[in-house]
Protein backbone atom coordinates (compact mmCIF):
# COMPACT_ATOMS: atom_id res chain seq x y z
CA UNK A 1 0.00 0.00 0.00
CA UNK A 2 2.77 2.39 1.07
CA UNK A 3 4.78 1.50 -2.55
CA UNK A 4 1.45 2.72 -4.48
CA UNK A 5 1.04 5.92 -2.35
CA UNK A 6 4.78 6.38 -3.25
CA UNK A 7 4.24 5.29 -7.01
CA UNK A 8 1.30 7.72 -6.96
CA UNK A 9 2.87 10.64 -5.06
CA UNK A 10 6.22 10.68 -7.73
CA UNK A 11 3.57 9.84 -10.58
CA UNK A 12 2.18 13.10 -9.80
CA UNK A 13 5.42 15.22 -9.24
CA UNK A 14 6.69 13.92 -12.54
CA UNK A 15 3.41 15.02 -14.47
CA UNK A 16 3.71 18.29 -12.45
CA UNK A 17 6.72 19.14 -13.14
CA UNK A 18 6.95 18.14 -16.83
CA UNK A 19 3.53 20.50 -16.95
CA UNK A 20 5.66 23.28 -15.44
CA UNK A 21 8.38 22.54 -18.58
CA UNK A 22 5.90 22.46 -21.03
CA UNK A 23 3.42 25.07 -20.56
CA UNK A 24 4.42 28.98 -20.47
CA UNK A 25 5.31 30.37 -17.10
CA UNK A 26 4.11 34.21 -18.09
CA UNK A 27 0.68 35.22 -18.34
CA UNK A 28 -2.59 35.04 -16.09
CA UNK A 29 -3.63 32.71 -14.41
CA UNK A 30 -7.50 31.96 -14.95
CA UNK A 31 -8.64 32.59 -11.29
CA UNK A 32 -7.38 35.68 -11.61
CA UNK A 33 -8.88 36.58 -15.22
CA UNK A 34 -12.04 35.40 -13.93
CA UNK A 35 -12.09 37.49 -10.27
CA UNK A 36 -11.30 40.60 -12.45
CA UNK A 37 -14.00 40.16 -14.96
CA UNK A 38 -16.97 42.66 -15.15
CA UNK A 39 -19.44 40.08 -15.82
CA UNK A 40 -19.14 36.38 -16.70
CA UNK A 41 -21.05 33.76 -18.37
CA UNK A 42 -20.09 30.41 -17.71
CA UNK A 43 -22.28 26.66 -18.47
CA UNK A 44 -20.96 23.95 -16.55
CA UNK A 45 -23.40 21.58 -18.03
CA UNK A 46 -22.53 21.99 -21.71
CA UNK A 47 -18.92 21.00 -23.13
CA UNK A 48 -18.98 23.11 -26.41
CA UNK A 49 -22.29 25.53 -26.65
CA UNK A 50 -23.63 23.77 -29.46
CA UNK A 51 -25.24 20.94 -30.01
CA UNK A 52 -24.34 18.34 -33.13
CA UNK A 53 -24.47 15.54 -34.87
CA UNK A 54 -22.00 12.76 -35.20
CA UNK A 55 -22.34 10.69 -38.78
CA UNK A 56 -19.93 8.41 -39.97
CA UNK A 57 -18.95 8.11 -43.46
CA UNK A 58 -20.36 4.98 -45.00
CA UNK A 59 -21.33 3.91 -48.59
CA UNK A 60 -24.92 4.37 -47.21
CA UNK A 61 -24.26 8.31 -45.88
CA UNK A 62 -22.25 9.48 -48.74
CA UNK A 63 -24.05 10.03 -51.18
CA UNK A 64 -26.69 12.58 -49.32
CA UNK A 65 -23.82 14.67 -48.20
CA UNK A 66 -24.22 18.37 -49.83
CA UNK A 67 -21.02 19.87 -51.45
CA UNK A 68 -22.23 23.14 -50.99
CA UNK A 69 -24.22 25.43 -48.16
CA UNK A 70 -27.88 25.47 -48.68
CA UNK A 71 -28.96 28.30 -51.26
CA UNK A 72 -25.64 28.32 -53.24
CA UNK A 73 -25.71 27.07 -57.04
CA UNK A 74 -23.42 25.61 -58.67
CA UNK A 75 -25.45 25.82 -61.84
CA UNK A 76 -26.07 27.91 -64.79
CA UNK A 77 -27.50 25.07 -66.92
CA UNK A 78 -30.54 23.71 -64.35
CA UNK A 79 -33.17 23.78 -67.50
CA UNK A 80 -31.85 23.91 -71.53
CA UNK A 81 -32.71 27.45 -72.63
CA UNK A 82 -32.98 29.24 -76.26
CA UNK A 83 -31.12 32.32 -76.79
CA UNK A 84 -33.86 34.79 -75.90
CA UNK A 85 -35.66 37.28 -77.92
CA UNK A 86 -34.06 41.09 -78.27
CA UNK A 87 -36.73 42.71 -77.08
CA UNK A 88 -36.68 46.94 -77.32
CA UNK A 89 -36.16 49.64 -74.18
CA UNK A 90 -36.34 52.97 -72.91
CA UNK A 91 -32.87 54.84 -74.60
CA UNK A 92 -32.71 52.58 -77.53
CA UNK A 93 -32.76 54.76 -80.51
CA UNK A 94 -34.90 53.36 -83.53
CA UNK A 95 -35.23 53.86 -87.24
CA UNK A 96 -38.66 52.99 -89.28
CA UNK A 97 -39.10 52.54 -92.52
CA UNK A 98 -42.01 53.00 -94.67
CA UNK A 99 -42.74 51.12 -98.03
CA UNK A 100 -46.08 51.81 -100.04
CA UNK A 101 -46.41 49.93 -103.77
CA UNK A 102 -46.37 52.30 -105.81
CA UNK A 103 -46.43 56.34 -105.59
CA UNK A 104 -49.06 58.67 -105.05
CA UNK A 105 -49.74 57.19 -101.62
CA UNK A 106 -49.23 58.07 -97.89
CA UNK A 107 -45.81 58.80 -97.80
CA UNK A 108 -44.89 58.57 -101.58
CA UNK A 109 -45.40 61.72 -104.00
CA UNK A 110 -46.45 61.25 -107.68
CA UNK A 111 -42.86 62.47 -108.48
CA UNK A 112 -41.06 59.47 -106.31
CA UNK A 113 -40.64 58.03 -109.04
CA UNK A 114 -37.41 60.12 -109.43
CA UNK A 115 -35.71 58.20 -106.81
CA UNK A 116 -35.23 54.58 -106.68
CA UNK A 117 -37.59 52.54 -104.23
CA UNK A 118 -40.34 53.32 -102.85
CA UNK A 119 -39.91 53.72 -99.17
CA UNK A 120 -39.86 56.73 -96.68
CA UNK A 121 -37.33 56.57 -93.98
CA UNK A 122 -38.25 58.57 -91.00
CA UNK A 123 -35.16 60.31 -88.77
CA UNK A 124 -33.78 58.15 -85.79
CA UNK A 125 -35.76 58.25 -82.56
CA UNK A 126 -34.90 57.33 -78.99
CA UNK A 127 -37.33 55.22 -77.26
CA UNK A 128 -38.76 57.47 -73.88
CA UNK A 129 -38.94 56.33 -70.30
CA UNK A 130 -42.60 55.24 -70.92
CA UNK A 131 -41.67 53.12 -73.89
CA UNK A 132 -43.18 54.64 -76.56
CA UNK A 133 -41.88 56.31 -80.03
CA UNK A 134 -44.24 58.34 -82.17
CA UNK A 135 -45.15 57.26 -86.22
CA UNK A 136 -46.65 60.07 -88.77
CA UNK A 137 -49.76 58.94 -89.32
CA UNK A 138 -49.76 55.67 -86.91
CA UNK A 139 -49.83 57.94 -83.73
CA UNK A 140 -47.92 57.32 -80.65
CA UNK A 141 -46.93 53.65 -80.89
CA UNK A 142 -45.56 51.20 -77.23
CA UNK A 143 -42.37 49.84 -77.91
CA UNK A 144 -40.83 48.55 -74.53
CA UNK A 145 -40.89 45.30 -73.98
CA UNK A 146 -41.94 44.44 -77.32
CA UNK A 147 -39.10 42.46 -80.56
CA UNK A 148 -38.95 44.83 -83.45
CA UNK A 149 -41.03 42.51 -85.96
CA UNK A 150 -44.09 43.01 -83.36
CA UNK A 151 -43.32 47.04 -83.36
CA UNK A 152 -43.22 46.63 -87.24
CA UNK A 153 -47.04 44.75 -87.42
CA UNK A 154 -48.42 47.53 -85.10
CA UNK A 155 -47.65 50.39 -87.07
CA UNK A 156 -48.36 48.23 -90.50
CA UNK A 157 -51.92 47.54 -89.05
CA UNK A 158 -52.76 51.32 -88.29
CA UNK A 159 -51.35 52.39 -91.78
CA UNK A 160 -53.64 49.62 -93.73
CA UNK A 161 -56.45 51.98 -94.78
CA UNK A 162 -54.00 54.80 -95.25
CA UNK A 163 -50.87 53.57 -97.18
CA UNK A 164 -50.93 51.82 -100.26
CA UNK A 165 -49.97 48.37 -98.83
CA UNK A 166 -47.81 49.32 -96.38
CA UNK A 167 -44.20 47.04 -94.80
CA UNK A 168 -42.69 48.63 -92.32
CA UNK A 169 -38.87 48.04 -91.02
CA UNK A 170 -37.92 48.65 -87.87
CA UNK A 171 -34.44 48.85 -87.44
CA UNK A 172 -32.17 49.62 -83.85
CA UNK A 173 -29.71 52.19 -84.16
CA UNK A 174 -28.38 52.22 -80.92
CA UNK A 175 -29.32 49.43 -78.77
CA UNK A 176 -29.29 50.61 -74.96
CA UNK A 177 -31.62 48.34 -73.19
CA UNK A 178 -30.63 45.00 -74.47
CA UNK A 179 -27.28 44.99 -72.92
CA UNK A 180 -25.42 42.78 -70.23
CA UNK A 181 -22.45 43.90 -68.01
CA UNK A 182 -19.09 42.14 -67.71
CA UNK A 183 -17.25 43.34 -64.45
CA UNK A 184 -14.27 41.96 -61.97
CA UNK A 185 -11.45 40.63 -62.96
CA UNK A 186 -11.25 40.87 -66.79
CA UNK A 187 -8.83 42.80 -68.67
CA UNK A 188 -12.10 45.16 -70.33
CA UNK A 189 -14.94 45.03 -68.59
CA UNK A 190 -18.08 46.97 -69.96
CA UNK A 191 -21.03 46.71 -71.13
CA UNK A 192 -22.06 44.56 -74.23
CA UNK A 193 -25.16 44.69 -76.33
CA UNK A 194 -26.80 41.36 -77.20
CA UNK A 195 -27.70 39.95 -80.42
CA UNK A 196 -30.15 38.27 -82.81
CA UNK A 197 -28.93 34.88 -82.24
CA UNK A 198 -27.84 35.26 -78.34
CA UNK A 199 -25.00 36.19 -76.34
CA UNK A 200 -23.38 33.17 -74.16
CA UNK A 201 -21.09 34.02 -71.09
CA UNK A 202 -18.00 32.86 -72.76
CA UNK A 203 -18.58 35.36 -75.92
CA UNK A 204 -19.27 38.08 -73.56
CA UNK A 205 -16.22 37.24 -71.05
CA UNK A 206 -14.39 37.30 -74.28
CA UNK A 207 -15.57 40.35 -75.96
CA UNK A 208 -14.23 41.33 -72.16
CA UNK A 209 -10.87 40.73 -73.03
CA UNK A 210 -10.92 37.51 -70.84
CA UNK A 211 -10.31 37.05 -67.63
CA UNK A 212 -7.33 38.08 -65.68
CA UNK A 213 -7.21 35.38 -62.74
CA UNK A 214 -6.07 31.89 -62.45
CA UNK A 215 -8.80 29.78 -63.76
CA UNK A 216 -8.26 27.12 -61.23
CA UNK A 217 -9.34 29.85 -58.31
CA UNK A 218 -11.87 32.07 -60.35
CA UNK A 219 -15.75 32.02 -60.51
CA UNK A 220 -18.51 33.75 -62.62
CA UNK A 221 -21.13 34.91 -60.67
CA UNK A 222 -24.11 35.30 -63.14
CA UNK A 223 -26.65 37.83 -61.75
CA UNK A 224 -30.32 37.99 -62.99
CA UNK A 225 -33.78 39.42 -61.95
CA UNK A 226 -32.13 39.69 -58.40
CA UNK A 227 -31.16 36.43 -58.09
CA UNK A 228 -27.36 35.29 -58.22
CA UNK A 229 -25.94 32.00 -59.54
CA UNK A 230 -22.00 30.70 -58.79
CA UNK A 231 -20.08 28.72 -60.83
CA UNK A 232 -16.42 27.92 -61.06
CA UNK A 233 -15.16 28.80 -63.97
CA UNK A 234 -13.56 25.60 -65.57
CA UNK A 235 -16.69 24.24 -65.13
CA UNK A 236 -18.13 26.42 -67.86
CA UNK A 237 -14.95 25.93 -70.10
CA UNK A 238 -15.45 21.85 -69.37
CA UNK A 239 -19.04 21.54 -69.50
CA UNK A 240 -21.07 23.50 -72.59
CA UNK A 241 -24.44 22.92 -70.39
CA UNK A 242 -23.11 25.41 -68.00
CA UNK A 243 -22.22 28.42 -70.91
CA UNK A 244 -25.77 29.60 -71.44
CA UNK A 245 -27.47 32.63 -72.92
CA UNK A 246 -27.45 35.46 -71.46
CA UNK A 247 -30.78 37.66 -71.26
CA UNK A 248 -30.84 41.74 -71.17
CA UNK A 249 -29.95 43.28 -68.01
CA UNK A 250 -28.06 40.56 -67.07
CA UNK A 251 -24.71 41.71 -65.13
CA UNK A 252 -21.38 39.09 -65.29
CA UNK A 253 -19.33 39.12 -62.45
CA UNK A 254 -15.57 37.48 -61.97
CA UNK A 255 -14.28 36.90 -59.16
CA UNK A 256 -11.40 34.94 -57.42
CA UNK A 257 -11.90 33.07 -54.65
CA UNK A 258 -9.68 30.30 -53.75
CA UNK A 259 -11.78 28.35 -50.89
CA UNK A 260 -9.72 26.83 -48.16
CA UNK A 261 -10.01 24.21 -45.07
CA UNK A 262 -8.10 23.81 -41.72
CA UNK A 263 -6.69 21.19 -40.50
CA UNK A 264 -6.14 20.93 -36.58
CA UNK A 265 -4.79 17.67 -33.94
CA UNK A 266 -2.46 15.51 -34.90
CA UNK A 267 -1.60 16.12 -38.16
CA UNK A 268 1.84 16.94 -39.44
CA UNK A 269 1.01 20.45 -40.37
CA UNK A 270 -1.62 22.85 -38.69
CA UNK A 271 -3.37 25.71 -40.13
CA UNK A 272 -5.71 27.02 -43.25
CA UNK A 273 -5.07 25.10 -46.50
CA UNK A 274 -6.11 26.93 -49.82
CA UNK A 275 -7.70 24.50 -52.32
CA UNK A 276 -6.73 25.57 -55.09
CA UNK A 277 -8.78 24.05 -57.73
CA UNK A 278 -12.33 24.08 -57.47
CA UNK A 279 -12.77 20.39 -55.83
CA UNK A 280 -10.65 18.70 -53.40
CA UNK A 281 -11.65 15.58 -52.21
CA UNK A 282 -11.22 14.09 -48.46
CA UNK A 283 -8.03 12.08 -49.38
CA UNK A 284 -6.23 15.19 -51.39
CA UNK A 285 -7.43 17.43 -48.37
CA UNK A 286 -4.86 14.44 -45.98
CA UNK A 287 -2.28 14.74 -48.27
CA UNK A 288 -1.98 18.74 -47.94
CA UNK A 289 -1.10 17.97 -44.26
CA UNK A 290 1.31 15.61 -45.01
CA UNK A 291 -1.39 12.96 -44.11
CA UNK A 292 -1.39 10.70 -40.83
CA UNK A 293 1.64 10.72 -38.46
CA UNK A 294 2.50 7.30 -37.35
CA UNK A 295 1.94 6.36 -33.23
CA UNK A 296 0.63 10.16 -33.24
CA UNK A 297 -2.79 9.77 -35.42
CA UNK A 298 -5.47 7.50 -34.77
CA UNK A 299 -6.79 6.91 -38.11
CA UNK A 300 -10.07 5.72 -36.86
CA UNK A 301 -11.05 9.18 -36.20
CA UNK A 302 -10.58 11.66 -38.38
CA UNK A 303 -12.87 13.91 -37.89
CA UNK A 304 -14.59 16.33 -40.20
CA UNK A 305 -16.49 19.59 -38.97
CA UNK A 306 -19.35 21.49 -41.37
CA UNK A 307 -23.14 22.78 -41.22
CA UNK A 308 -25.37 20.20 -42.64
CA UNK A 309 -28.83 20.65 -43.95
CA UNK A 310 -31.53 18.96 -42.11
CA UNK A 311 -32.57 17.19 -45.46
CA UNK A 312 -29.35 15.70 -46.53
CA UNK A 313 -28.81 14.42 -42.38
CA UNK A 314 -32.63 12.91 -42.31
CA UNK A 315 -31.88 11.21 -45.59
CA UNK A 316 -28.46 9.49 -44.29
CA UNK A 317 -30.78 7.93 -41.60
CA UNK A 318 -30.19 10.66 -39.15
CA UNK A 319 -33.74 11.06 -36.61
CA UNK A 320 -34.48 14.30 -36.09
CA UNK A 321 -37.93 14.03 -35.56
CA UNK A 322 -37.49 15.39 -31.87
CA UNK A 323 -35.65 18.90 -32.41
CA UNK A 324 -37.67 20.29 -35.04
CA UNK A 325 -37.43 23.62 -33.77
CA UNK A 326 -33.46 23.95 -34.94
CA UNK A 327 -33.86 24.70 -38.36
CA UNK A 328 -32.59 23.33 -41.43
CA UNK A 329 -28.87 23.43 -40.72
CA UNK A 330 -27.26 21.29 -38.22
CA UNK A 331 -23.33 21.74 -36.43
CA UNK A 332 -22.14 18.01 -37.69
CA UNK A 333 -19.07 15.98 -37.41
CA UNK A 334 -18.59 13.47 -40.09
CA UNK A 335 -16.39 10.75 -39.34
CA UNK A 336 -13.85 8.58 -41.29
CA UNK A 337 -12.35 5.73 -40.31
CA UNK A 338 -9.02 5.80 -42.19
CA UNK A 339 -8.42 2.04 -40.52
CA UNK A 340 -11.18 1.01 -42.74
CA UNK A 341 -10.61 -1.29 -46.30
CA UNK A 342 -11.89 1.11 -48.19
CA UNK A 343 -12.32 4.35 -47.14
CA UNK A 344 -9.65 5.64 -49.37
CA UNK A 345 -12.32 4.68 -51.74
CA UNK A 346 -15.01 6.32 -50.07
CA UNK A 347 -12.61 9.95 -48.94
CA UNK A 348 -11.97 10.23 -52.47
CA UNK A 349 -16.04 10.76 -53.50
CA UNK A 350 -16.03 13.26 -50.14
CA UNK A 351 -15.46 16.60 -51.65
CA UNK A 352 -14.30 19.28 -48.93
CA UNK A 353 -16.40 22.40 -48.46
CA UNK A 354 -15.32 26.24 -48.04
CA UNK A 355 -14.62 26.81 -44.42
CA UNK A 356 -14.57 22.82 -43.34
CA UNK A 357 -12.41 21.97 -40.56
CA UNK A 358 -10.45 18.47 -40.61
CA UNK A 359 -9.72 17.11 -36.73
CA UNK A 360 -7.66 14.49 -36.00
CA UNK A 361 -7.80 12.77 -32.72
CA UNK A 362 -4.81 11.26 -31.04
CA UNK A 363 -3.59 7.83 -30.84
CA UNK A 364 -4.40 6.02 -27.95
CA UNK A 365 -1.05 5.68 -27.05
CA UNK A 366 0.14 9.37 -27.23
CA UNK A 367 -0.76 10.23 -23.84
CA UNK A 368 1.53 7.66 -22.31
CA UNK A 369 4.39 8.58 -24.73
CA UNK A 370 4.25 12.02 -23.57
CA UNK A 371 4.09 10.66 -20.24
CA UNK A 372 6.99 8.71 -20.60
CA UNK A 373 9.09 11.31 -22.84
CA UNK A 374 8.33 14.33 -20.11
CA UNK A 375 9.72 11.48 -16.97
CA UNK A 376 12.91 10.11 -19.27
CA UNK A 377 13.65 14.41 -19.87
CA UNK A 378 13.62 14.82 -16.26
CA UNK A 379 15.64 11.85 -15.05
CA UNK A 380 17.29 10.91 -18.17
CA UNK A 381 16.46 8.07 -18.78
CA UNK A 382 13.73 5.01 -18.10
CA UNK A 383 15.71 2.94 -15.45
CA UNK A 384 15.97 5.85 -13.45
CA UNK A 385 12.38 6.76 -13.43
CA UNK A 386 11.80 3.20 -11.88
CA UNK A 387 14.91 3.61 -9.16
CA UNK A 388 13.52 7.29 -7.88
CA UNK A 389 10.54 5.55 -7.42
CA UNK A 390 11.52 3.05 -6.10
CA UNK A 391 13.59 4.98 -3.85
CA UNK A 392 10.90 6.96 -2.00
Amino acid sequence: MRFSIRVATATALVVSMSGCAMLPGSGPREQRINANALATSRNTNATLGYDYVVVDVTRATLPFMSRDPEGEFRTFGATTRAAPSIRLGPGDVVRVTVFESQTGGLFLPEDAGARPGNFVQLPPQRIDQDGRITVPFAGVVQAAGQTPATVERIIRDRLLDRAIEPEISVEIVEQNFSRVSVVGDVRGPGVLPLREGGLRILEAIAQAGGISTPASSTFVVLKRDGRSAKVAYRSITENPRENVFLAPGDTIEILEEDKEFFAFGATGLVGNFKFGAEDVSLNEAVARFFSLQDNVADPRHVLIYRKESRYALEKMGVDLSEVAAYGHEFHTIFRADYRSPDIFFMANEFQMRDGDVIYVTNAASIEFQRFFNNATSLTGNPLAVRDNIESF
